[in-house]
């Protein structure tokens, strides 16, 4: 079987491939554009898995046609998209570019090739600003997206419903929660194993791991007045092995039902940013600094999964449940590079 993987050159494309390459026989078209990827990932997979791995750079936005005819894929995976959601809210338009009319241009194309199987990176952002009494949040739940990048998900999860039903072929959304860590398989020998790699990192773990190694100057919370027991925002953190895992029993899942489905992908618990930071001053043995500043526009308060969905529907199971295991990993990682 071929797959295709857009985004694959980004923290949880390459990571998924990895799972693939490591668990099926399966061979992987990348597509990546490079803006928010990394081509040492890709060199990664392409010298421990040789010929299995292929890379293109190319954008969704350009016409994808040579690329389907020339291969036959069994299943498109689509991670290639903006994420950040601050940047989300003052840039609005580069996320429904980007999430939104790339995405239909992919979807189009499969529609046309008769791709069968496709699965989509969404996110726990289209359920917005969920009530207290809602958490853990069930895939049910009401959705209303509180900023552009929730709604450019759950536009596109829209989409592969109706494009489905119109057009016959089966879909997995996975709802991911806070991904964080680093390849469990790596030996930090060689700068070129998997982490979270990034041009301009937003993620908590990630930022505050780099405070702890001198980095940054300091750690900022961005707001401590939330109605949560210590003020700061509640996240469900999922290891990236574990997310990565995840995609592999969806395309299972694909592979034996042939039937549409969304699942959230998470621990169904919650730790808030100050629970993270004390926990990761306590791994690096580092005592950080840390500052109070406003709250960001577009972030919730708590969001917490309600995992039950695809525990019941497919044979993943998480390995690395754990806050310590994620904190350790990624600093490990962060250690490991230069600079």
């Amino acid at each position: 079987m071929k797959l295709l993987l857009t985004g694959g050159a980004g923290y949880i494309g390459s990571h998924v491939a990895l799972e693939f390459l490591k668990h099926t026989s399966c061979e992987i078209c990348i597509i990546d554009n490079l803006s928010s990827g990394f081509i040492e990932n890709i060199e990664f997979l392409q010298e421990r898995f040789g010929n299995r791995v292929e890379f293109i750079k190319c954008d969704l936005g350009d016409n994808l046609d040579e690329l389907f005819k020339q291969h036959e894929f069994s299943c498109v995976l689509h991670f290639a998209a903006s994420i950040v959601v601050s940047e989300s809210v003052c840039n609005p338009l580069l996320y429904y570019k980007n999430n939104v009319i790339n995405s239909i241009n992919l979807i189009k194309t499969c529609v046309k090739y008769n791709i069968k199987n496709f699965i989509f990176s969404s996110s726990a952002a289209v359920y917005g600003e969920p009530s207290s009494e809602s958490v853990p949040i069930r895939e049910n739940s009401p959705t209303h997206p509180i900023n552009p990048y929730g709604f450019s998900k759950l536009f596109i999860e829209q989409v592969l419903e109706d494009a489905s039903v119109a057009h016959g072929f089966s879909y997995i959304a996975l709802r991911y929660f806070n991904v964080a860590g680093a390849s469990m398989d790596n030996d930090y020998a060689r700068l070129q194993n998997l982490g979270q790699r990034s041009k301009n990192a937003t993620h908590i773990i990630k930022v505050a791991c780099e405070c702890a190694l001198n980095k940054r100057e300091k750690f900022c919370i961005f707001g401590d007045d939330y109605p949560t027991p210590d003020g700061s925002c509640i996240r469900d953190y999922i290891h990236i092995d574990d997310l990565a895992n995840a995609h592999l029993h969806a395309y299972f899942y694909l592979r034996e039902h042939q039937t549409s489905e969304i699942f959230n992908v998470g621990y169904s618990r919650g730790s808030s940013v100050k629970e993270v930071l004390h926990a990761l001053k306590d791994v690096s043995g580092v005592d950080f600094p840390i500052e109070i500043a406003g709250r960001r526009d577009g972030d919730p308060a708590i969001i917490v999964a309600d995992n039950h969905k695809i525990l019941s529907h497919t044979q993943w199971r998480a390995r690395f449940n754990d806050l310590n295991t994620i904190l350790k990993s990624a600093y490990k990682w962060e250690s490991s590079l230069r600079g």
